[in-house]
């Protein structure tokens, strides 16, 4: 490809709009092209790496056994509501309705295609276990895109499904599939981690997430510096700091004037944050509920929605408060009624805390759990924290960011079951075939590849995902003896396919390093005048900072090595 015919302009200023350093590199190489918010047009450069992504999921994918499929975008919003998971997606479901007034979705993801394709193909155990994969458009109306191709509302996605008559053969799959996803990502060059992970609304048992460790992620990741567990923010657990012990003493009640805030209260009483009682309220589909819990910890509203299996969960503003019969700011579980109060362990770890009273500018001291007030529910429902102790181990835990660059379920009988996508046994009993989800983002994936392979002069691209393997780099066009060099061996690399993007252009040469930088191509070829008076070329890879003579002669085998 010649760089004066390749469509797409780079851009030398940086773009107001860009929030991460992938979608300032892809917008100023001229990869993508934004239509509307979340939504982008791949442009040439962008489009050859990600079809290169998708071939090296797709030969990872067909490794495990898993077959091809395309299945449709449209979607009868019908299935959706057999599984529950239309009011689990909530907003983020794209609606729409036909000519002849049917509704239909637009596919986020495709489990419900994927199990009404099963039940109508699944018979018998002998037509189990098998994998289905597709590579394909998913819509989703995300409320913040941002970053980029980090998070939108068009994107591609790898879709694995699998189906099984047990629970050993979803492990055996499983197991499969993870070590596919380490095969992707070590080809693309992109180091993870492999972490727990809540299911969200896709649902299922258990479910991990692999996880590129960057500061722009939108995710906290929780791990242990001894046996190096981790889990999303959302999911992980740790030991609980054990409170200030002793008997229960009277209650009593306290003025606390103008002193509203956990923190504002323990330095009037002095006492530490532990030694309070935290009241948050939350509006759970529609109700307003009380979260109960020790001072020093933050409420997970994950595990809250989880355990209250709330649909939706919402902060609950100081009006909704009021009308709840509450005073905001001197709240407490003692004697309040009307409320659901959902409490974390952490009640249960001390004695005599301090919480509010429930009436303007008091709070009340020696409060014990289950003394002096009570819960309907007794849970974890703490974020853990850095400092922590490790639930596993006993180890130090710490918090990094990360992105999330792919995700896998075991769903178990969760969808199969309200679908009916059964199977028949050998003793001809029916039974809900088992099933496994597993998604790669494919437009992600090559944005965190960027943002982990860059300096500040541009993209370093890893050579698996290149969008070219060389930058042919001729200087000072006019003169003859380059341009001889230059198109000839162009056409050499090009007949034995390498693929070439060969910039022809009569700009100057630090137009053209900073565009090489700026694109990020693996192997660099400067021919100019000063070079062939030396009998060479000079050849760089975009990784290291000197680049080497080599003669005209020896180039293409040079080319050849570096590649290999």
């Amino acid at each position: 490809m010649r760089l004066s015919q390749l469509f797409g302009k780079r851009l030398r200023e940086i773009p107001a709009e860009a929030d991460t350093e992938s979608h300032r590199l892809l917008l100023r190489a001229g990869m993508i092209s934004q239509l509307a918010a979340g939504v982008y047009s791949y442009l040439p450069l962008a489009l050859r790496s990600i079809r290169k992504i998708e071939n090296i999921v797709r030969e990872e994918m067909n490794a495990t056994g898993a077959q091809e499929v395309a299945m449709p975008t449209l979607q009868p919003v019908e299935l959706w509501q057999k599984t529950g998971r239309e009011a689990a997606m909530g907003q983020t479901l794209f609606h729409l309705t036909d000519r002849k007034e049917r509704e239909l979705v637009l596919g986020p993801t495709h489990e419900e295609v994927v199990t009404d394709l099963a039940a109508r193909n699944v018979q018998s155990y002998r037509d189990l276990p098998f994998t289905l994969y597709q590579i394909q458009t998913k819509l989703r109306d995300e409320p913040r895109p941002r970053g980029g191709l980090i998070r939108v509302r068009e994107f591609t996605m790898k879709d694995a499904y699998s189906f099984d008559a047990d629970d050993d053969g979803l492990d055996i799959i499983y197991k499969k599939m993870v070590q596919a996803y380490r095969n992707i990502y070590q080809r693309c060059g992109l180091p993870v981690i492999l972490i727990e992970a809540d299911s969200g609304a896709i649902g299922g048992k258990d479910s991990q997430e692999f996880m590129a460790v960057t500061d722009i992620g939108e995710d906290e990741i929780i791990l242990c510096d001894r046996c190096g567990a981790g889990a999303n923010v959302e999911k992980a657990t740790s030991v609980v700091s054990a409170g200030t012990a002793g008997e229960p003493l009277p209650m009593e009640e306290v003025a606390t004037p103008g002193k509203e805030s956990i923190e504002d209260v323990a330095a009037f009483l002095k006492i530490s944050p532990a030694q309070t009682l935290k009241a948050v309220f939350y509006v759970a589909d529609g109700a307003v509920v009380m979260a109960v819990i020790r001072g020093d910890r933050e409420v997970n509203e994950i595990k809250l929605k989880k355990a209250i299996k709330a649909t939706d969960l919402t902060l609950a503003d100081n009006e909704q408060v009021k009308k709840a019969g509450v005073i905001p700011g001197s709240a407490g579980a003692v004697g309040l009624k009307d409320v659901r109060i959902i409490a974390d362990e952490s009640v249960e770890s001390g004695a005599n805390f301090t919480a509010g009273a429930n009436k303007a500018g008091y709070h009340l001291k020696n409060v014990n759990y289950p003394r002096d007030f009570t819960a309907e529910i007794v849970a974890d429902i703490a974020k853990a924290a850095p400092g922590d102790a490790c639930a596993g181990c006993g180890g130090q835990l710490g918090a990094v960011r990360g992105m999330e660059v792919g995700h896998v379920f075991k769903l178990g009988t969760s969808i199969s079951s309200k679908l009916g996508a059964s199977f028949v046994d050998e003793a001809g009993a029916a039974h809900p075939i088992i099933m496994g989800c597993y998604g790669i983002g494919i437009g992600r994936l090559m944005a965190a590849v960027i943002e982990l392979n860059r300096d500040d002069k541009g993209i370093v691209w890893p050579k698996s995902v290149a969008p070219f393997q060389v930058y042919l780099c001729p200087l000072y066009t006019d003169n003859a003896e380059v341009l001889k060099h230059a198109d000839a061996l162009y056409q050499t690399l090009t007949n034995i396919g390498i693929e070439t993007l060969y910039d022809d252009r009569t700009e100057s040469p630090g137009v053209k390093f900073n565009d090489a930088d700026l694109l990020g191509i693996p192997v660099r070829i400067t021919i100019s005048p000063r070079s062939l008076e030396k009998g060479g070329v000079e050849i760089k890879l975009r990784s290291e900072k000197q680049a080497e003579m080599v003669a005209v002669d020896a180039a293409v085998n040079r080319i050849k090595e570096l590649l290999a």
